[in-house]
């Protein structure tokens, strides 16, 4: 017997790959009760997953959460939820500004979701839900297959982190280091794998320290982890993000020649070029010790693409460290970099160093640095001109009939021309002919 689900459920994300699997998580935690829409004039309740991490993102939940102020006046019964980062920073002073918000929930506490929502339905009262907990651990969760995308699917191995790096506030709203278990992560993978997933991203705010959290005698490595994903049958493709240069061990970059199915792909933020700046983002490593990791990469797989996060202004960025961040770029030549004006997030320890660099030659460096970023960007695009390469089918393109994208192991998008109807997941062979900025295109030689 089919049971039909009339209340809506509409969740904005902001933020980073962890909020999009918390997400995940919500919607199936809240699915016996209510249906996905996309549409928010329709829902009856709504999530806004926050995120804190970046200025921007923070801006624009609280602007979705001040415009729902007039949907909660014409449908006074619906529930309007603040989640992640944003609210475990804020907790009752969210509250306190947006009044019509009924539950304010930190990212530990996701899991409590169904029972806080009966809560709210009967008793119409506001809650707050952010306490983290020291005995807390991230219970077995098996994600339905009715969210996210057919074929590749993120598995979350651990939450928080103990790096303390001075710009960032993981720490005080997603906690310390907790890594899930080995069995639970593998009974994950092999439950999505079983429903058509082939590619897994496994996903962590510091992935290369997974473990060691865990007592000596049952501890997994990071590089264990992902041997022990890798030999289970139906995974095509293995990704991970993200990592800390420090944590990097050379078991790991030995997982780049060890395993066929893991992608030649890296994402190592660098931040700075500066060791002075490194040293004051509290970073832990030197920028020796990370070009001596990347050399390491780069010999055991010369096709590896290298991306970075970069953090330009950061309090006391001299032109001289400013400059070692451009030579750094020009000595690695990343295929592509997230980069970012520095913002103070409070309660980083970075928002009590003084900052004397104003925001327009911070708006300048990044200019400069995005700039040449795209060159080296597009000089490295067009290296793969000529190749032929396996592409794992995304889907068709919105713009134009026919066309259809995939992704190579680099994680470059390309795209190319299919008269057919292909499936997401699919593995072909496409002759790259052009190369742009942000994808490559090709022509289809099987399928």
């Amino acid at each position: 017997m089919t049971v039909t689900i009339d209340k809506k459920l509409f969740i904005a994300t902001f933020g980073c790959q962890m909020n999009d699997r918390d997400t995940e998580i919500m919607a199936q935690l809240l699915s016996r009760s209510y249906a996905r829409t996309l549409e928010l004039a329709e829902a009856d309740a709504v999530i806004v997953n926050t995120c804190s991490i970046r200025a921007k993102a923070e801006q624009k939940a609280f602007s979705l959460l001040g415009v729902l102020r007039k949907y909660k006046k014409k449908k006074p019964e619906m529930i309007i939820a603040a989640t992640g980062c944003v609210a475990q920073q804020d907790g009752r002073k969210m509250i306190s500004r947006m009044n019509h918000i009924d539950l304010v929930i930190g990212p530990q506490n996701i899991y409590q979701l169904p029972l806080l929502f009966d809560k709210i339905r009967k008793t119409r009262k506001t809650t707050v839900a952010t306490d983290i907990s020291p005995s807390f651990s991230i219970p077995p969760f098996l994600p339905t297959m009715d969210c996210g995308l057919p074929h590749k699917r993120f598995v979350t191995i651990m939450q928080g982190c103990n790096n303390f790096c001075t710009y960032c506030i993981v720490p005080y709203v997603r906690g310390r280091e907790l890594s899930r278990s080995q069995e639970d992560i593998v009974a994950e993978v092999r439950h999505l794998v079983s429903h058509g997933v082939k590619e897994i991203t496994l996903l962590g705010q510091n992935v290369n320290s997974y473990g060691n959290d865990q007592e000596e005698s049952q501890r997994t490595s990071f590089a264990e982890l992902l041997c022990s994903v890798a030999e289970i049958r139906g995974v095509e493709r293995l990704r991970f993000t993200t990592s800390n240069p420090k944590d990097l061990s050379d078991d790991l970059i030995r997982c780049f020649v060890d395993l066929d199915n893991l992608c030649s792909h890296f994402h190592l933020p660098v931040q700075s070029g500066s060791n002075s700046i490194l040293r004051r983002m509290n970073r832990k490593y030197t920028i020796e010790t990370y070009l001596d990791k990347v050399e390491k990469l780069k010999e055991v797989r010369p096709d590896i693409a290298l991306t970075t996060d970069i953090i330009v202004g950061f309090p006391g960025e001299t032109d001289e460290d400013f400059q070692a961040t451009m030579d750094l770029l020009e000595k690695v030549r990343y295929h592509g970099s997230f980069s970012f004006i520095y913002s103070s997030r409070p309660p980083a320890k970075s928002c009590e160093f003084e900052d004397t660099i104003s925001q327009e030659e911070k708006k300048e460096r990044l200019a400069i640095y995005q700039a040449h970023q795209k060159e080296i960007t597009m000089e490295r695009n067009l290296e793969y001109v000529g190749q032929t390469m396996e592409i794992m089918v995304e889907g068709e393109s919105r713009n134009a009939e026919g066309q259809w994208s995939g992704r190579i192991s680099t994680h470059h998008i390309v795209n190319f021309t299919c008269a057919k109807p292909l499936v997401p997941g699919r593995m072909l062979m496409v002759h790259i002919d052009e190369a742009c900025y942000n994808s490559l295109r090709g022509t289809l030689v099987d399928g």
